[in-house]
């Protein structure tokens, strides 16, 4: 794979992004350090954490996953250097009362420095807001309500507080999560006036049962030079096949493990109804479900690079192999037409 430059920074990436949220739960660590050898092996050198992972949250893994890649880092003389290391500070609490309640200048250093410890590194190449601070509709919230703002640290605080981490060499590039239109405008608005860090990067979720991205942010990122990193590819595995004929509790995967997984938008019926049409698609097309939903994000023009999440070496094979899948302008065409009637369920 070649790499590609992420927006007007100096990092360059393969299209394909190891995401590693599954690391400290359903993974445990010798595990763990497998899949990241497998992936470098096979030429992936980027890599996404958060300070809140293993998934799903809880105070007793808080960090976990960060703490397995910087045990691998340490393990591994010079593999540090061979890779862009990108991870994220929580926002403003949402039912983890374990993270600090706000996003502010103090707790974005506070957070960073945690974070270079567990990670046992000098420098995170890509620090991401994994949500935004103020009040927005995100994680499956349709609407934006005017009656929930409440007081929140600025869009400026949270740009002064990445500045002083990359004049303190702490970080390389800064970027966005879970954010809106007029987030991404805002954070780059104000770092071009004032003379602060710009984002390069929104990592937000884009797969073929949510393009909520193309309503709007698509035409944003463009415009600013902001690249989109696609998470849940396979919508949390709904795009994989294997829910389609035992529902979302007949299998071993997160959304069978987890109720509160299923109680968020991938757990939606729509949802389900929708992968299904799409992976009986694939299969007439002589696809798995999940070559086609991985293809979609690897071969569009609209994503820098794809994020996998895997449990397995089995996994992540699959997904690396399904690089060399193209889909045909015919097979777009019908994707689309599906995505006419059903839009996006898991938005």
């Amino acid at each position: 794979m070649n790499t590609v430059e992420l927006g007007t920074s100096p990092l360059h990436v393969t299209p394909i992004c190891l995401g590693t949220m599954t690391f400290g739960e359903q993974v445990n660590e010798a595990d763990a350090h497998a899949i990241l050898d497998r992936s470098l092996e096979r030429g992936v050198n980027f890599l996404d954490a958060a300070e809140m992972y293993s998934v799903p949250a809880k105070a007793e893994t808080c960090g976990a996953t960060e703490t397995i890649i910087g045990n691998w880092f340490a393990q591994r003389t010079g593999v540090r250097q061979q890779l862009v290391l990108a991870t994220k500070v929580a926002g403003p609490a949402r039912g983890m009362p374990w993270l600090r309640a706000e996003v502010s200048k103090a707790g974005i250093i506070e957070a960073c420095e945690g974070s270079l410890r567990r990670l046992q590194t000098d420098v995170i190449d890509l620090y991401q807001i994994h949500w935004p601070a103020r009040n927005v509709p995100a994680f499956g919230a349709l609407y934006f309500d005017p009656a929930k703002d409440r007081a929140a640290p600025t869009i400026e605080a949270q740009l002064e507080a990445m500045a002083e981490l990359v004049k303190a060499g702490k970080v390389r590039t800064i970027g966005l999560s879970n954010e809106s239109p007029y987030g991404v405008h805002e954070f780059v608005r104000l770092a071009d006036q004032l003379g602060l860090p710009r984002v390069a990067t929104v990592q937000n979720p884009y797969c073929l049962i949510n393009r909520s991205y193309e309503n709007g942010l698509d035409e944003t990122c463009h415009r600013l030079n902001v690249d989109l990193l696609a998470y849940s590819p396979l919508g949390f595995g709904l795009l994989t096949g294997k829910y389609d004929e035992t529902g979302l509790v007949g299998d071993h995967g997160r959304m069978a493990l987890y109720e509160s997984m299923r109680a968020q938008r991938w757990g939606r019926p729509e949802a389900l109804a929708a992968a299904q049409r799409y992976n009986a698609l694939a299969r007439e097309h002589g696809f798995t479900p999940s070559q086609l939903a991985l293809a979609f994000c690897y071969r569009n023009p609209k994503v820098a690079s794809t994020i996998i999440g895997v449990t397995s070496l089995a996994q992540l094979d699959q997904c690396l192999d399904a690089w060399d899948v193209q889909l045909s302008p015919e097979l777009l065409k019908a994707i689309d037409a599906i995505r006419w009637e059903h839009r996006d369920p898991a938005q």
